[in-house]
C-alpha cells in the first residue's frame, strides 16, 4: 500500500508540476517544444539536486515516464488553454499541488537514504521548491521563493509535521499526507489571508 501510494504521489505531483510550468509557458507564448522543456524542468529539476546530493542517480534517468508524463501535461494545457491559462488561480492550485507531494517525495526517499530526519526535510524543500526556481529562471521571472509569499516556509513547516507524525508513531501513509496537506493548508491560508515573510530592506532605504 505504501508503495502504491508514493507511486500515485509521483504522478500526481508530476503532472501538477509540468502543468504549472508549461502553463506559464503558454502565457509567455513559448512554443511547444519550449513549453514542454519549462514544464521538464519544473517537474524533475528538484528531484534532480536532491539525488546528486544523495549520491543518487538522476531518478528521471532511470525511469522514462516522468517524461512521457510531462508530455501528457503538455497535451492537458494545449487541450485546455482556454481555461488553464486565462484563469490566475489555475497556476496557485497546480504549483500547490505539486509543492506538497514533492516534499514528500523528498523526505521519503531522503529518509530511504539513511539520512537523519533533519537533512530530509532540508532535501524534501529542495525537491518541491528548487523545480519553481528553474522555472522561473526560464521565463525570466524572479523567483518566487526568494518573494514574500510563504513558498519553501510551507515546505519546512510539512517536514516538521512529517517528523512529528514518525516520532508519535503514525503509519508511513500518514506521515506522507499529513505532511501535504499541512504544506497545501498553510499555502491556503497564506493566499487568504495576505500572509508573507517579512522583507529585508536595504539600509539605504531606511534613510531615503
Amino acid at each position: 500500500m505504501e508503495e502504491t501510494f508514493l507511486i500515485i504521489t509521483e504522478i500526481i505531483g508530476t503532472i501538477a508540476f509540468a502543468i504549472s510550468g508549461i502553463r506559464l509557458a503558454a502565457a509567455k507564448s513559448f512554443d511547444w517544444f519550449g513549453a514542454y522543456t519549462v514544464g521538464l524542468v519544473t517537474a524533475i529539476g528538484g528531484g534532480t539536486v536532491r539525488d546528486l546530493l544523495l549520491g543518487a542517480t538522476p531518478f528521471w534517468m532511470v525511469n522514462g515516464w516522468y517524461l512521457g508524463v510531462t508530455g501528457l501535461a503538455l497535451v492537458i494545457v494545449i487541450l485546455l488553454k482556454r481555461y488553464l491559462v486565462k484563469l490566475n488561480k489555475t497556476f496557485f492550485v497546480f504549483d500547490t499541488i505539486g509543492l506538497a507531494l514533492f516534499v514528500v517525495i523528498g523526505i521519503q526517499k531522503t529518509l530511504e537514504y539513511g539520512f537523519p530526519m533533519w537533512t530530509a526535510i532540508v532535501m524534501g524543500t529542495i525537491t518541491g521548491a528548487l523545480g519553481g526556481v528553474l522555472r522561473d529562471i526560464l521565463i525570466n521571472e524572479e523567483p518566487l521563493v526568494f518573494r514574500k509569499d510563504v513558498y519553501a516556509t510551507a515546505c519546512i513547516a510539512g517536514g516538521i509535521v512529517y517528523w512529528g507524525i514518525l516520532l508519535g508513531g503514525g503509519s508511513s501513509v500518514l506521515q506522507q499526507s499529513t505532511c501535504a496537506a499541512s504544506v497545501i493548508i498553510i499555502r491556503l491560508l497564506a493566499a487568504k489571508y495576505n500572509w508573507s515573510i517579512p522583507i529585508l530592506r536595504d539600509y539605504a532605504d531606511d534613510n531615503k
